[in-house]
């Protein structure tokens, strides 16, 4: 069972820099996620969400591939690709992987403009480790799907870095 976390932090480029962060741990096993998206609200109060994979252009270029292998197979390959990259396209643009999308937006509509949201879906994680390198980005923690312990501890691990610069935000 996996996990949801949404921290927000004052800016896109905050947010994008714990992301990599916890992408650079992922690397080294600590934490495996099943999904990081940012969401970003604009100052005209529309939503942007930020994927790490753009699911349109993956199922245009899967898409195409098939396509332009069975075109081959009746000598028609470029007709082949073009429509099996538009097959895919529009396949991967229907297609919603991870965190839903219509809930990220609205979770995101409460920051103020120029915020952003860091969605995460948990899989695994050796909490010791993850929290002790996540002390000091800053960020407030809008959700958990944690225990009230493991919560308290990502609170904490966030707060650290308040403390240490005199209660001014991240």
């Amino acid at each position: 069972m996996a996990d949801l976390v949404v921290i927000a932090f004052p800016s896109e480029e905050k947010a994008e820099e714990v992301r990599q962060k916890l992408l650079g741990m992922q690397q080294n096993y600590l934490i495996e996620l099943g999904d990081a998206v940012i969401a970003v609200k604009h100052e005209d109060g529309k939503v942007k969400l930020n994927q790490l994979m753009n699911t349109t252009a993956t199922g245009a270029v899967s898409g195409g591939f098939w396509g332009l292998l069975i075109g081959m197979l009746f000598l028609v390959p470029v007709v082949g690709a073009a429509i099996g990259a538009g097959a895919g396209a529009l396949s991967g643009a229907l297609t919603d992987v991870g965190i839903n999308d219509k809930f990220m937006k609205e979770v995101a509509d409460v920051l103020q403009p120029g915020g952003a949201a860091l969605f995460l879906l948990i899989r695994k994680m050796t909490a010791d480790k993850v929290l002790e390198d996540l002390q000091g980005v800053g960020g407030t923690v809008l959700r958990t799907s944690f225990d009230h312990t493991k919560e308290q501890a990502l609170r904490d691990a966030l707060a650290a870095h308040h403390a240490a610069t005199g209660g001014a935000p991240a």
